[in-house]
């Protein structure tokens, strides 16, 4: 049975669920510092281009991540959230980017453990023999998370203005 909801009428809906249409996922990018063409210029440039898609977190140093951030992230915004580390043997702290590949992965195991899609995680490490701006990278990133279908987390209802949510009482104290 085909659906009788028009395109834009699909869009408003998506808008109000706080849902990205299909293929228009929202991205939470870290990255090394050392990832060629990755100022702040950049950045902004980036995240002018794909204001709704794409949110930018440089980080000193790939290592630094910790698997809180990825998993703050898709609580919050994000329907994914990536890691750019610099090439694999040019970390400047030697060996960020493999402490950043480790914690990467142990998100994806978590991810599985929820029943989430590990792909919704992943770590990028730029070549040492032709490195990639982060432009680049940024847009491989994006294309290959179009892909994935919207977040059941972030698929949550929205509280009316002045509604008031519920809370259980646990600090009263028991009487016997």
């Amino acid at each position: 049975m085909k659906s009788r909801v028009s395109p834009r009428r699909k869009k408003q809906a998506n808008k109000q669920a706080g849902t990205a249409p299909a293929g228009k996922r929202t991205l939470a990018l870290f990255y090394c510092q050392n990832t060629p063409q990755s100022s702040e210029a950049e950045r902004q440039a980036l995240e002018k281009k794909y204001p709704s898609r794409l949110r930018l977190f440089p980080i000193s140093c790939s290592g630094r991540l910790d698997p809180l951030h990825l998993l703050k992230a898709l609580e919050e915004f994000a329907d994914a959230a990536y890691v750019i580390a610099c090439p694999e043997g040019s970390c400047r702290y030697f060996e960020g980017n493999l402490r950043a590949t480790k914690r990467v992965d142990m998100t994806a195991q978590t991810l599985a453990q929820i029943k989430l899609e590990q792909e919704r995680v992943g770590i990028v490490i730029n070549s040492k023999e032709d490195p990639k701006p982060m432009a680049k990278l940024a847009e491989e990133i994006l294309n290959q998370t179009s892909e994935l279908p919207p977040s059941p987390v972030l698929d949550r209802p929205r509280k009316e203005k002045g509604a008031k949510e519920k809370k259980d009482d646990h600090s009263r104290k028991k009487t016997h």
